[in-house]
């Protein structure tokens, strides 16, 4: 009785011991163009996505139309490739309007 008892317990603890997902802090003010470019898609549509919803909420805008988005981003990306150690909130204050 007393096996059967511990195996259960052992059981019970294996099956609560799932790992848990790392926690991923980004400091946004300190990314650099140069950083971004080397983010994987999925990091850089967050990043972006982040930037996105910062400066809208930062310059009271609540609409958000994609050709502007588009052409947002196509002067982010020229800014980036001609000043790659600039931070990519500089870009984004200098260049998304």
């Amino acid at each position: 009785m007393n096996r059967k008892l511990i195996f259960a317990g052992a059981l019970a603890a294996a099956a609560f011991a799932v790992p848990a997902n790392a926690q991923v802090t980004i400091e946004m003010s300190e990314i650099t163009c140069k950083q971004f470019a080397g983010y994987d898609a999925d990091t850089q549509d967050f990043v972006a996505n982040w930037m996105r919803g910062y400066f809208s909420s930062k310059n009271n805008i609540t609409v958000i139309e994609s050709r502007y988005v588009k052409r947002n981003t196509d002067k982010i990306t020229r800014y980036c490739k001609k000043k790659p150690n600039s931070s990519l909130m500089d870009a984004i204050q200098k260049n998304a309007r």
